[in-house]
């Protein structure tokens, strides 16, 4: 006798697909105003890229995301 288990059985999620892109798109729209909203320097656009090996998160910023934990 085969019975079935509430753990094999598939769930509803809790968001529906709409739901879900409405807060893609919430979210994604606040992080881009984040980015937008404050112009370029000079400075910044004329600085030259960083290279292939270096580390993608710098001393200073380690130091400033602990800080804010």
């Amino acid at each position: 006798i085969l019975t079935s288990s509430p753990a094999l059985a598939p769930q509803d999620s809790p968001l529906k697909a709409v739901q879900m892109l409405w807060v893609n798109l919430i979210m994604d729209t606040f992080a881009s105003l984040a980015l937008a909203t404050e112009p370029p320097t000079e400075a910044l656009l004329l600085r030259k890229p960083y290279g292939r090996n270096k580390p993608l998160i710098s001393r200073t910023m380690m130091k400033n995301i602990l800080g804010h934990a």
